[in-house]
């Protein structure tokens, strides 16, 4: 594959670098696809030709657009959902690279054809890297029998943390935990990207009565979803990291006093997947597995990171 001029490189290089996809955002390399497709047909590279009314979204920009021209280059995976259009830096990132096109003119002289054959170049730069994108390591999960489930849980979380996917890997986890617990209740399944309000849910979860909210990091936004909850007459259940328990349990007494239930995600699992084997160390293997299966079932249906998923290890095979 031909590589694009090295003024594109330099700029993809520059756009911010998510740790959970290890490179750009996947709006920034959606609404590049979009913008470079334009410019193939009409090469304006004033800016105002390429930002839609009211100055806040890229022209043109959605899901079916990206994927329209991700399947013409071989790529049908989904990606970037929404096409770019909610990617705040996406603006920005667009009046750079229109700068940045304007500069490869001013030194190649590029005729009509050569701009042609290079805005290809370019998409298929940025194709490969949503190709990078989807064929990312699925997050590794360490069984040792000898480890107690908490532990083998909060080194699964730990994993997540490390590779920036956390709070996805947590809501996926309760739900294949409440799925594996509860089979014949619906457990709703939405993208960790997707707020409460855009679904109208009282939380990420809803049990009976009870509303379950799923967060690595406990901030004041959280506790609010709670009080209203009460208010509704539900009771909330919020679920944070271990090492987050006592300091969101003050908080929680403090707003609400005796009514907020707070519990680790590592203990509300893993007791769970302990008593689903009734204490059992040959049917914790087999439940561990299952746990997974559903989890990678729910991971797939709703997210575009399949690197989201989590591989099982020889020994729960």
């Amino acid at each position: 594959m031909s590589q694009p001029h090295n003024l594109f490189i330099e700029w993809y290089n520059s756009l911010k670098i998510v740790k959970a996809n290890n490179g750009p955002a996947n709006g920034s390399i959606a609404t590049a696809l979009v913008v470079l497709t334009r410019l193939e047909s009409d090469f304006d590279l004033n800016f105002a030709a390429h930002i839609a009314e009211g100055g806040m979204q890229i022209k043109g920009a959605s899901g079916a657009a990206v994927a329209a021209i991700l399947k013409a280059f071989g790529e049908d995976r989904p990606f970037a959902k929404e096409g770019g259009r909610t990617n705040r830096g996406g603006p920005s990132e667009i009046r750079s690279l229109l700068e940045t096109e304007k500069k490869i003119q001013e030194l190649e002289k590029y005729t009509p054809t050569q701009w042609q054959n290079q805005l290809h170049i370019q998409k298929e730069f940025l194709v490969e890297r949503v190709k990078d994108f989807h064929n990312r390591q699925k997050l590794k999960l360490t069984f040792n029998p000898a480890y107690s489930t908490w532990f083998i849980i909060s080194g699964l979380l730990q994993e997540a943390i490390n590779e920036g996917k956390a709070g996805y890997v947590a809501q996926h986890l309760v739900g294949a935990k409440l799925q594996l617990r509860f089979p014949d209740i619906p457990v709703s399944n939405e993208s960790g990207s997707t707020a409460d309000v855009q679904t109208q849910r009282p939380g990420d979860f809803l049990i009976g009565h009870t509303a379950i909210h799923v967060t690595v990091a406990p901030m004041p936004p959280v506790f609010e979803k709670c009080k209203h909850n009460i208010l509704a007459g539900l009771n909330p259940l919020l679920l944070v990291p271990d090492n987050k328990l006592v300091g969101a349990r003050q908080i929680a007494e403090q707003m609400c006093e005796h009514q907020i239930s707070v519990e680790s995600i590592e203990s509300f699992v893993s007791q769970n997947i302990n008593e689903v084997s009734i204490f059992s160390k040959e049917k914790l293997i087999v439940s561990l597995r299952e746990l997974i299966k559903i989890y990678n079932e729910r991971v797939d249906a709703v997210e575009t990171d399949k690197s989201l998923m989590i591989e099982l290890p020889l020994n729960l095979l």
